[in-house]
């Protein structure tokens, strides 16, 4: 915590009264009116000339945090700062810096490193059709298609350069007719190893579930584009301003539906991108004029395996591009695909548990601060997570030395120019910060580097829970406390 006793200098003696002078005006209790009031919240500013010519910018971030102490915003907030010096290994201002904070989504900071670190920048999902059985002079498979998966999390979807449902039938089809398949006289079996079974349980304490929100049972939904799933229920009885949620007729889980649209339906998402594409798969090929007599069938396990031939091969974008859209766009689902896959690929089964083993594992092999830290989801929606300002600027500069942080800094959304930073920091330090942003209700986050006006990169934390008012006044806040930062 920042202590001003230790300025004694003529200079610092003037911004103490600077600083007496101006914090006055905290003192009122908050109103909704606050932010309006102009020169309503009197910061010691580092565009001052005054001040610069009396402060170093070390003071000026000082002064910054603890005018934010007494702030009406922040003053009742449990919050934490952190500023480090990768180089010198010092922090250079501080406050609450070891205290256990709800990291929202800078959880994804963790995440998004351990599969980079464990599956390498390259890695890829892959999603392959091959066929069982023989195939006749006329051209007739008897045997079975399988389209066998490896739990790509942006099958279908487009996201991260993804390609789309129509472009991997396309392959698909293009794979039949190297083989001379022009009628399968069998079943489209859905294969993957990753699921055997195993039944994903909802992160603890989630955000969507606090708001005693109401809970649907789901008809079949197998037909429907998980991308743009609906589900129909009785629209009477329920609020359309209230976010439903049911059990997944696949995955056995809750799913959430953000809104009404028409006479009484719901859009979500349903994460079963397999059998949507085998269902596709057959529609399309018997609209093409190739029969498939069978059906599409589900089958996790397999005791007595055929022998079979790869037709075609669909390759996920790289782990890089999974990264890197995952931060960029703060995407939940792509991280909570993050954390099952390095389950997987170290423990054997696809669940978050497993996952959660392996993160805080692999954390723990980096020497990173286990002290107050609490991983209980890949995304961060759940408010059972917890970390400390400090363990995450010591995590992030860890991170400077691997092969990979340029892919990893790549990732991260930049101040005025893209992702979820796009509309922070359009002013002082547009285009200097590189950070990951959280967002839950009442918490507000925000961790990663900063490039000074000397050229120089530090990392910072800066975690803000259970503020009053508005996220964009804490976002207000946020940079202006970093704003001097940039000086340093």
């Amino acid at each position: 915590m920042v202590n001003f006793r230790k300025y004694i200098s003529s200079a610092a003696v003037l911004a103490s009264g600077l600083f007496l002078a101006q914090s006055t005006v905290s003192t009122v209790l908050y109103s909704q009116n606050y932010d309006n009031q102009k020169n309503s919240l009197n910061l010691p500013s580092p565009a001052s000339s005054m001040e610069r010519s009396v402060l170093s910018a070390k003071e000026l971030v000082d002064i910054n945090v603890n005018t934010m102490m007494a702030d009406p915003v922040l003053k009742n907030a449990d919050w934490g700062f952190v500023v480090y010096d990768p180089k010198t290994k010092k922090v250079i201002s501080s406050y609450n810096e070891n205290t256990p904070l709800v990291p929202a989504s800078t959880t994804k900071l963790l995440t998004t490193e351990t599969a980079l670190n464990l599956l390498g920048e390259n890695y890829r999902w892959i999603t392959q059709l091959e066929y069982a059985g023989t195939i006749d002079e006329n051209g007739t498979l008897n045997g079975n298609l399988y389209v066998v998966g490896s739990g790509d999390p942006s099958l279908g979807t487009n996201k991260a350069g993804a390609g789309s449902y129509r472009d991997i039938i396309s392959d698909f089809i293009g794979g039949l007719s190297r083989e001379g398949i022009r009628k399968v006289n069998g079943d489209i079996i859905i294969q993957t190893a990753l699921f055997k079974g195993n039944i994903a349980m909802l992160p603890e304490n989630v955000v969507w579930l606090e708001n005693n929100n109401y809970y649907l049972p789901a008809g079949t939904t197998r037909e429907i584009n998980p991308a743009n799933e609906k589900l129909i229920v009785k629209k009477s009885g329920f609020s359309a301003e209230k976010k439903f949620f049911y059990v997944s007729p696949y995955a056995h889980q809750m799913v959430y539906a953000e809104k009404y649209e028409g006479d009484g339906i719901l859009t979500t998402k349903l994460p079963d991108a397999p059998a949507y594409l085998a269902n596709s798969f057959r529609t399309t090929l018997v609209k093409s004029g190739i029969p498939v007599t069978g059906k599409v069938v589900a089958k996790m396990t397999d005791a007595a395996p055929e022998n079979r031939k790869m037709i075609s091969a669909y390759k996920s974008p790289t782990l890089a591009d999974i990264v890197y859209y995952t931060n960029q766009h703060s995407d939940n689902s792509l991280a909570e695909a993050l954390l099952r896959t390095v389950g997987f690929q170290k423990l054997g089964d696809q669940t978050s548990e497993s996952g959660r083993i392996v993160v805080t594992d692999h954390l723990k092999n980096a020497g990173f601060d286990m002290m107050g830290l609490t991983y209980m989801d890949g995304s961060g929606l759940s408010r059972s997570n917890n970390v400390t300002p400090i363990s995450q600027v010591k995590f992030l500069t860890s991170l400077m030395d691997e092969k990979y942080y340029r892919s990893y800094l790549t990732s991260l959304p930049i101040g005025g120019q893209s992702g979820t930073l796009k509309r922070m920091f359009l002013g002082t330090g547009n285009g200097q910060v590189f950070a990951k942003t959280g967002t839950l209700n009442k918490v507000k986050t925000l961790a990663g580097y900063l490039k000074t006006n000397s050229g120089k990169t530090l990392v910072f934390s800066l975690m803000v829970n259970n503020y009053s008012g508005s996220v964009d006044m804490v976002k207000k806040r946020m940079e202006k406390i970093l704003e001097p930062a940039l000086d340093l």
